[in-house]
């Protein structure tokens, strides 16, 4: 009897044990390795959300038309909005830079009637690297005109030109801007050979017996250049048909130098003058004379259909332009220097 408790009491002690040992297994079990939760419990984003217990909010009311005007698009700047003096510039860089050989030749050339202007320079410099020879005698010409000394090298250089138009185009504008190595190319013209060798002009004598290549040169009363819009032969034709236009031409160059104001009424008049020579030449005659009260009688004329008459026109705008900015700033800077100058007392004397 006492045998069979004792076997029972140990029997109990070890499943006690047991069930220990198995209670921290579990707790170590579950320490380590934690169970996930049931895919039941996961929030399921794909479910739609239950419908909302709240009743539908009204229909708002119609919306109001804005009292405040739609905001409208600036148009782009067009050639009509710009001044007379960029709509001028715009006419000549154009054609300054255009396929049309002759269009090149007459911008460049009226370049010359806008002296001490880095543009101005510029684009004649640049031409006289020209493709086509008129051009090149045109810009080499132009730089003459507006006496830009400046331009003396590239002149010198440009007198080894192959064309001998443009040779002495150089060497008009190397004389008028007093540099002696124009005398070069006028001693090859006389004796048919230069000083220091043989000359371009002189391998070619067949020129200097045509008539009509030497028209083509520019011959005028010895060795000048056609003033009348251009270089070449058909503004020679062009004066040879009609007797009285080249005197009546050479007239309004002439006024240009003329001090009295009624001058500049007389050439804007000419302006109209059925001869495109004349109104070419009053055009120039205008813009040497540097009186800006004739901008309104020139400005109408940049839109002509003649490219001489149209590129004339611009070329007088954008000098008589200048000078009318710089009088003005002159007599505003005038202003302010005797506003700025106190006034001076009269003191009695004792």
């Amino acid at each position: 009897m006492i045998r069979h408790l004792t076997l029972t009491a140990a029997t109990e002690t070890r499943q006690k044990r047991f069930r220990q040992i198995r209670a921290l297994v579990l707790l170590g079990a579950a320490l380590l390795f934690p169970q996930r939760q049931p895919f039941a419990q996961q929030p399921n984003l794909a479910q739609p959300e239950p419908a909302s217990s709240k009743p539908p909010a009204p229909n708002p009311p119609p919306t109001q038309p804005s009292t405040t005007p739609p905001a409208v698009a600036t148009p782009p700047r067009t050639k009509a909005s710009t001044t007379p003096r960029e709509h001028a510039w715009q006419i000549l860089e154009d054609a300054c830079t255009g396929d049309k050989t002759g269009d090149r030749a007459t911008a460049i050339l009226v370049l010359g009637l806008i002296p001490n202007d880095q543009t101005s320079t510029r684009l004649a410099e640049k031409a006289l690297t020209d493709e086509k020879p008129e051009v090149r005698a045109a810009a080499a010409a132009a730089l003459g005109n507006m006496n830009s000394r400046k331009s003396i090298a590239k002149l010198k250089a440009t007198m080894d030109d192959e064309d001998p138009a443009v040779v002495l185009a150089a060497a008009h504008s190397l004389d008028l801007m007093h540099d002696n190595s124009a005398f070069e190319v006028y001693y090859e013209v006389l004796n048919g050979q230069r000083k220091a060798g043989k000359g371009l002009i002189g391998a070619q004598k067949s020129l200097l017996h045509d008539p009509k290549k030497m028209a083509e040169l520019g011959f005028q009363e010895g060795i000048g250049f056609i003033p009348f819009a251009g270089i070449g032969w058909g503004a020679v034709k062009a004066i040879a048909k009609d007797d009285a236009s080249p005197v009546r031409a050479a007239a309004a160059r002439v006024l240009a130098r003329d001090p009295d104001p009624a001058t500049t009424k007389a050439l804007a008049e000419a302006t109209g003058d059925k001869s495109w020579i004349v109104q070419v030449a009053a055009l120039e005659a205008l813009a040497k004379r540097g009186d800006s009260s004739a901008l309104p009688a020139v400005e109408k004329y940049m839109s002509d259909e003649k490219s001489a008459i149209k590129f004339t026109a611009a070329a007088a705008v954008i000098h008589l332009s200048a000078i009318k900015e710089a009088k003005a700033k002159e007599a505003k800077t005038k202003a302010a220097n005797q506003k700025k100058q106190p006034a001076t007392l009269d003191h009695k004397q004792p």
